[in-house]
This record gives C-alpha cells, structure tokens and sequence, in this order.
C-alpha cells in the first residue's frame, strides 16, 4: 500500500474524484459554445456527437439525451432564466455564465424531462463539479434543490405576471421568447390569443428532419426507403424523417442527390419556378443563393426545361457551399460570388430571379433557438436598407414579363410586406400576382396576394413570399 497520505478536504473527509458524464459534459461544452462564439447549437452539436460516437463514449440513446438536454435548454431559456432568477439571491447578470448553463441544464431535466428528480439534481452537481469546481457546485446543487420544490406549470404561476395584467410579459416568460419578439409575431398573425399561443409553442418543438429529392438526381420513392420516412405534406420532393435519423447516414444525401431542406423553403423555390411569365424562360438567377438549398432545387428545375441557373452569392465561401450542393446537376449553371446590390450582370438579363433576402431569421427559431437570444430590435434596422436594395436589383435584373420571388424566413413585416410596399411605391413597371395559385394544397394561405407561411399551420418555418411581375 502507498505510503502517501489521501488528498483530503478541509473537513478532513475523504478527496472523491467527480465522475465525468460525458453526455452532459458535451451538452454543456455546446451551450459554452454558442454563449462564448455566437456559434450556431445545429453547427456545433453534429461534429461533437459524431466524434463521441466515433470514439466509443456514445451510443444512439447518449446522443439522443445530449441533443434534448442542448434544444430543450436553449429553447425554453427565457423561463428557466426567470424561475432561477427566483431561487438566486442576486441578479442573473451577475452569475457567471458557466454556471448559468449549468443551471439552465440542471433546470431542463428537473421540469422538461422524465429524469427523476434526485438524478437530475446529482448528475448536474456531479457535472457542476467537472466544470466549475467544487465551490460553485455548491451553489448549484442550493439553487437546484429550490428548482426541485415545485413543476414547471406551478413555477410559472409564480414568476410569469398574469395574462390580463400584461399579455405580452406573459407569453414571454410562459413559452420562452424575448417580449419584443411576442409583439412582433402576434402582429404579423393579426390578433388573437389562440394563434399567438399555438406559434410560440411550435417554435420550442423539435422539428422533424425534411429531405428534399433533387428531381433528375433521386427521387421521392428512394428516399422513402429509409427508416421512419415518409411523404412531404406540401411539396412533392419532399421526405419526413418522423423519428430524426443522421441525414448525412443517407446515400442520396450524402452523394448531394438530395438535401436537408425544410417544406417552407422548397415551396418557395416551387412558387418561384411555377409563376406564369410571358415569353422565354432560359435564364434563372437565385440572388442570393447561399447556403444553396433553394438554388440546387431550382437548378433541378431549370434543367427540365433546358434552363439555366446563375447562383450568385456575396461570400466567398458561401458561394462555395452553393458549388458543392450544385455539384452533378444534369443542366447548366453558374456559381459567382457577387454582391446582389451592385450585380455584375446586364438588367433585364433574367426570366425568373429569386431574392431571398438576409433576415433575422424568426422564422426558423424552432431551428435556432438560440437566434431568439442573439437577435435585438435594431437589428431591423440594420437589414432594411440591405433588403429593399436586393428587392430592387432583383426588379432591375428581370425582363420586362418575368417574375421575381421575394423571400425572407422571417415574419416579421418591417421585412416582410414594408419592404415589398416601399420598393413597389418607386417602381411603377412592376405588380404583385397571386402567390397562393403558386402552392396547390397548401391551406390557410391568407388573403394574398402574398403568402405567409407558419410552423403551428404548415409545419414549416416561417417562410414569407412575395410574386412581382415586371410589367414596363
């Protein structure tokens, strides 16, 4: 036996070694990630579980709980934040954030999971323990035994204001989104409380993984080979996956034959294709074409016409993201990178544009919750002048008899039908055309003529779109 003394505290109690859980430890090493980085959780949580599985730490049940433990922290923040502001003797912003992740861990599988309760209280100290230290881990295992004391539905009595007295706060604390966003999307959805409730609560759902079959590179009928797939709702390209999955596990996904794209955005690109126009339809442009979802559906399309696509697109490397998921379409294109508000092409040298604009992105918070976080009001501000630019350039490069498809994945209307409004006010060779007759069978599409898609309606993100007709 060693000679050398135990480590001990200064309680003289024996010196334990914290146990390392990887499947925390990793969800904890994500949400750093996006609170240090402004990393994006849906870009940095696949390597990591891809890695730990490679490496023999995981197995699919693992990386299903460190996925839930990640969204369903990230998702319903604001009210964990609200009900730990309750339990903590000083203001959040004065708690660091290390140990706020913890407790914003620990606060989730006490009231969004089955985990019972002494568990999740251990396994968040014990994780407390790895991370902050033994210090800290003590201020989490008090402030997660209060968490304890009551469920999530008795929590909100206590620290979400009374519907009547302030509506707004109410929903903010209750379905976990900044006020200014409650405001913004119940005035987008005109009213009532029944659809601002059903919106909020769709946007802290996990989504389902929705393919895409490029046609001429894989079909639906592949597609639905997988497991737990089946049909789209709205687009006839489209593949559910019902039960999550690793696309890139997929050979028509990985090959580049087929893609992650949600409804919302193939629709889009489906509108834009269908649209009516008068004379030619050779040349297409996708204006804003990265990451190049949209683009590599429309230039599938294009090639069944004999058409041709110019996926233009600022980044350099987004440009190059757009070449890879263009990469073996069976007709010609074109990538560039290029700024859409000072074109390098001629005007009027196009039969079909698509501008989907940069935005605050509200439309895909079941996507990236944490966008809900990291997005302010100003922001608007900023994309205003970018947006209604683009809206002109795509006015400016479309023939006199083509259409042009305004998008954004927000729907928000400073960026939605004021951008449209304003542009159109200065451009009077151009008009709007129905939209809806451009989605067959896709209900509850409002009074036109422009069609505003939702997650707790559709399914879909929040995708937006605007038909304009070049007219002189």
């Amino acid at each position: 036996m060693s000679d050398q003394p135990r480590r001990s505290r200064p309680t003289g109690k024996p010196y334990r070694r914290p146990k390392k859980d990887p499947v925390r430890i990793l969800a904890f090493e994500v949400l750093r990630a996006v609170d240090e980085r402004d990393a994006y959780a849906n870009l940095v949580l696949p390597p990591l579980l891809r890695k730990a599985r490679e490496g023999g730490d995981f197995d699919g049940r693992d990386a299903a709980l460190a996925t839930e433990l990640v969204y369903g922290t990230l998702r319903r923040q604001g009210t964990y934040d609200a009900i730990i502001a309750a339990c903590v003797d000083r203001p959040l912003r004065e708690v660091d954030p290390p140990v706020l992740d913890v407790l914003g861990l620990g606060a989730h599988q006490l009231l969004g999971t089955r985990i019972p309760t002494h568990a999740a209280v251990s396994a968040s100290v014990e994780l407390a323990r790895v991370v902050l230290g033994d210090g800290r881990a003590k201020f989490v295992n008090a402030v997660l035994r209060k968490i304890a004391q009551h469920d999530l539905d008795a929590w909100i009595e206590k620290v979400a204001p009374p519907y009547d007295d302030d509506p707004e706060d109410h929903l903010a604390v209750v379905h976990s989104h900044p006020r200014w966003v409650v405001s913004a999307l119940w005035d987008s959805l005109g009213g009532g409380r029944a659809g601002i409730e059903d919106l909020l609560e769709a946007d802290n759902e996990r989504p389902e993984v929705t393919l895409v079959a490029r046609p001429g590179r894989a079909t639906v009928d592949e597609l639905l080979r997988e497991e737990a797939a089946v049909p789209g709702r709205w687009s006839p390209y489209a593949v559910r996956l019902t039960e999550g999955g690793e696309p890139g596990a997929i050979d028509a996904v990985r090959e580049g034959r087929a893609g992650v794209q949600d409804e919302g955005s193939q629709l889009v690109a489906l509108a834009l294709a269908g649209a009516p126009l008068d004379g030619p339809d050779e040349k297409w442009l996708d204006g804003c074409a990265g990451p190049g979802g949209k683009a590599a559906l429309l230039a599938a399309l294009a090639a069944e016409r004999g058409a041709l696509l110019l996926a233009s697109e600022k980044q350099p490397h987004r440009a190059g993201l757009v070449a890879r998921a263009l990469d073996g379409n069976p007709g010609p294109y074109q990538v560039i990178a290029a700024d859409g508000t000072r074109p390098p092409w001629r005007p009027g040298s196009f039969d079909r544009v698509l501008m989907d604009v940069p935005c605050t992105g509200l439309g895909a918070l079941r996507r990236r919750p944490e966008a809900r976080w990291r997005r302010r009001p100003e922001d608007l501000d900023g994309f205003a002048p970018l947006q209604r630019g683009l809206l002109r350039t795509a006015l400016e490069s479309v023939r006199v008899g083509g259409v042009v498809g305004y998008a954004t994945c927000s729907p928000h209307l400073a960026e939605t039908r004021a951008v449209v409004s304003d542009v159109l006010k200065q451009h009077a060779g151009a008009e709007l055309i129905d939209a809806r007759p451009l989605l067959p069978g896709v209900p509850a599409l409002g009074d036109g003529p422009d069609v505003q898609l939702w997650p707790h309606v559709h399914g879909t993100d929040a995708m937006y779109l605007a038909v304009v007709r070049r007219t002189a």
